[in-house]
């Protein structure tokens, strides 16, 4: 089994400690940087259907996406030195006015951050209009919401109201998850895109980048 192999393995695994180890051998062995983080999305790819099919469960699914993410902080710096881009977009994300839960919003983060994709976090409680800002200022791809209460919802209304209200609306993709929400409310708002967990929002967000 090669360097690379070993690295999917043990990102598939969830060992961080394994996964820097044989990241940095990877590296030293000069792989291709772009295959590398090729075969590591295949490998957190495979974890996400496991997910989906009830093979492994939420800890599982974090403990990979933070061994993905540890191997990609090795591996970024050199795609740097190489000027390889490798992102494949950006993503602003946050919670709405009112709503001052994480924990969906950081899981969406890991697994996001873990598949190529950067991402501005503004946290909980985000005004509408700042979520537009941020996305103008960062020449963003997505903006994608997460809500955990049913009377933080309007807030997603009202950013898909507004960059209709400004004439922006085409500029950016607006996606929305959480357990109070469901795929006929952001059908009915306006969204681009509803998801149910974190690997059904990577899922969306790959198949709206492809477009």
């Amino acid at each position: 089994m090669s360097t690379v192999e070993k690295l999917k393995q043990a990102v598939m695994n969830g060992n961080r400690e394994d996964a820097e180890q044989l990241a940095q051998a990877a590296l030293n062995e000069n792989v291709d940087l772009v295959d590398m983080i090729g075969e590591l999305s295949d490998g957190m790819g495979i974890v996400g259907k496991k997910f989906e099919t009830f093979e492994v469960f939420l800890p599982e699914m974090i403990a990979a996406a933070d061994a993905m993410m540890a191997a990609m902080d090795l591996i970024t710096p050199k795609l740097q030195e190489q000027g390889v881009e490798h992102k494949k977009g950006k993503v602003i994300l946050g919670a709405p006015e009112g709503d001052m839960h994480e924990i969906g919003k950081d899981i969406v983060k890991t697994i996001l951050s873990g598949n190529g994709y950067e991402i501005i976090d503004l946290g909980t409680d985000v005004n509408s209009l700042t979520f537009i800002k941020t996305a103008q200022k960062e020449q963003a791809d997505i903006i994608a919401i997460s809500t955990l209460m049913t009377t933080t919802m309007p807030g997603a209304t009202e950013v898909i109201q507004l960059l209709r209200d400004q004439g922006i609306r085409d500029e950016f993709k607006v996606v929305v998850g959480g357990a109070p929400t469901s795929k006929e409310w952001a059908e009915e708002i306006g969204t681009d895109g509803w998801a149910q967990d974190a690997f059904g929002a990577l899922n969306l967000i790959n198949g709206l980048m492809n477009k």
